[in-house]
């Protein structure tokens, strides 16, 4: 027996479907945010090995071209 509350019920979404999203959305916001504050501490740690090769270039004169190269591909990253 099909009651009229069971025929219109079956279309509508339940509250708690929606608070899944809400929560699946902001938990996927919230792990953007991380990984974009990873990325910028990865840029702040290449720039200052850069710093220590161009340093280490002036003190170590034998190995003066491996740093130069070393403080280029650091630069890039």
């Amino acid at each position: 027996v099909i009651q009229s509350a069971d025929v219109y019920a079956a279309g509508e979404v339940k509250s708690d479907d929606k608070f899944e999203e809400y929560e699946k959305a902001r938990k996927e916001e919230k792990h953007h945010k991380h990984l974009e504050e990873l990325g910028g501490l990865g840029a702040v740690a290449a720039g200052g090995f850069a710093l220590h090769e161009k340093h280490a270039e002036k003190k170590d004169p034998e190995r003066a071209h491996r740093h130069k190269i070393e403080e280029e591909i650091a630069a890039a990253a």
